[in-house]
C-alpha cells in the first residue's frame, strides 16, 4: 500500500548556521539526505537490509531551490516524495519540500541509483529495496522512468 505522506521535523543547529545567522546552503543537502534514509528505513530498508544485500544508495544530481531562509529556531518540516521510478528500481528521483508552517523555504530534488557496494558497480536493487521505494509517497507529477 503506498503511502500519501512522509514527514519529519528539522532541527537546527548552531553550528548549521552560517555568519549571516541563516543556515548554510549545504546543510539543506544534509537535511535531504537525512529525510531519505529515515525514508528508507520507514518502508522497510534498513542499514542492515541494505547490508546484507550488498546495497547503497548513491546520487547523480542534487539540486536545491531556495526560496526563504532558513534561521535558527524556525519550526520546519521536511518532506519526502518520489518524482521518477524506473520499473526495475535502479533509478529513481526524489523531492523534498521544506516548509516553516505553509511557507515553502526550498526545494531540493535528486536523482539516484542503487550501487553494489562489492562490486562498486550500479546494479538493479533486490525486490525488497523496489518495493521500499514503491511504497513511498509519489509527487503528484510522478512518472516510470522506462530507458529509451
Amino acid at each position: 500500500m503506498q503511502a500519501t505522506k512522509f514527514e519529519i521535523p528539522l532541527l537546527i543547529r548552531w553550528s548549521d548556521l552560517d555568519p549571516n545567522y541563516h543556515v548554510r546552503h549545504s546543510v539543506y543537502y544534509d537535511f535531504g539526505a537525512q529525510c531519505r534514509i529515515q525514508g528508507f528505513f520507514k518502508y522497510g530498508l534498513s542499514a542492515e537490509i541494505m547490508t546484507e544485500n550488498n546495497l547503497g544508495p548513491i546520487l547523480f544530481r542534487e539540486e536545491a531551490i531556495f526560496r526563504r531562509e532558513l534561521r535558527f529556531k524556525d519550526d520546519l518540516k521536511i518532506d519526502l516524495k518520489i518524482t521518477k521510478l524506473r520499473r526495475d528500481g535502479s533509478r529513481f528521483s526524489f523531492q523534498h519540500i521544506i516548509r516553516r508552517g505553509e511557507e515553502l523555504c526550498a526545494i531540493i530534488t535528486v536523482d539516484c541509483a542503487w550501487m553494489d557496494t562489492q562490486k562498486r558497480k550500479l546494479t538493479v536493487p533486490p525486490v525488497i529495496a523496489f518495493n521500499a521505494l514503491d511504497e513511498m509517497p509519489k509527487a503528484e507529477d510522478f512518472q516510470w522512468d522506462d530507458p529509451k
